[in-house]
């Protein structure tokens, strides 16, 4: 991906690709005229000519919530157009295969769609930037995208972490997931276990027995952290299931406040890719603290609060 694009990063990667100028009203309007291609790249094109990437990095897609598209797609229609490549038999889908699957499901017989001049290289770092802006990659999904631009790529992991608009340890910990066993694995693609929950598990001994156990009592990522540091979390709100192991217990109010308190320093720092830090001062007071290892870093997190850009919503 050229220069230009890389460093508008995470939030404005797809819009270049798409061309600024292009918008929801725009490729209504050129989708239902059925038009030869305009200056944006848009046109329609036939569903039976597309293929799905290569180089997606996705790998689960949920047949209901494919079906909830499918239905929204049969009464308004595919509002934002894919990337796609050409290729010697069609076109190779670069980004929006759900969109693809959903308008297949739907009936549809073509779809607006943008087509790009972009390299294999280009290919595996949209579809990647495209998922993480929506949040449709779980952590091993995210962190194989990254591994394959390594190794088939040559990109330093200094390098991803400045195309995607994540910070160096959010990449080194979504790599570091790759040595952990099958099973915890397997629950972090079914969504029984998030990030937090296996970054604290990459240290422990015992890794698949301590992961059984998080799942069983429905451990938040404060308590699998302290069970995997080897004390024995306060679990007498999950699921109704006694206390263990602690002498002293602090009163329920303040342990939900700190389950909540460690959910939202999750979903910033996942989000942001950097460290967040929550620390309440009271019931209505508190700060937020946003850690940076670069400038760059600052830049971006100072541009998502000047836009008004929720790190809680999809781009």
């Amino acid at each position: 991906m050229n220069a230009a694009v890389a460093n508008k990063g995470l939030g404005k990667g797809l819009q270049a690709l798409m061309s600024d100028s292009y918008s929801r009203n725009d490729g209504a309007t050129n989708a239902s005229a059925g038009a030869a291609e305009n200056s944006n790249g848009l046109r329609m094109i036939a569903l039976d000519t597309l293929v799905a990437g290569l180089y997606q990095p996705r790998r689960h897609f949920a047949e209901e919530e494919l079906k909830e598209l499918a239905d929204s797609i049969r009464q308004h229609g595919v509002m934002q157009p894919l990337v796609v490549r050409k290729v010697a038999d069609g076109f190779e889908i670069i980004a929006g295969e759900r969109r693809w699957r959903a308008a297949r499901l739907a009936r549809l017989t073509e779809i607006p769609a943008i087509v790009r001049e972009l390299t294999d290289a280009q290919a595996l770092e949209l579809g990647l930037i495209e998922n993480i802006q929506r949040k449709d990659l779980n952590p091993l999904e995210e962190g194989a995208g990254y591994r394959r631009l390594m190794d088939e790529f040559g990109y330093t992991q200094d390098k991803l972490a400045k195309v995607v608009g994540k910070s160096r340890s959010h990449v080194a910990n979504l790599l570091r997931l790759e040595s952990l066993p099958d099973r915890i694995k397997r629950y972090i693609d079914d969504g029984s276990l998030t990030m937090g929950h296996a970054r604290a598990l990459l240290t422990a001994e015992n890794k698949e027995e301590l992961a059984d156990r998080i799942v069983q009592i429905g451990m938040s990522v404060r308590q699998a952290e302290e069970l995997a540091r080897g004390e024995a979390p306060d679990t007498a709100d999950n699921n109704g299931r006694a206390a263990q192991g602690r002498a002293k217990k602090k009163p329920a109010a303040v342990a939900d406040q700190n389950d909540d308190v460690a959910q939202l320093e999750q979903m910033l720092a996942d989000s942001l890719g950097l460290k967040v830090r929550i620390t309440t001062h009271n019931a209505k007071e508190g700060e937020v603290v946003i850690a940076y290892e670069s400038l760059a870093e600052l830049d971006r997190i100072l541009q998502r609060l000047s836009t008004g850009d929720s790190p809680f919503s999809a781009a």
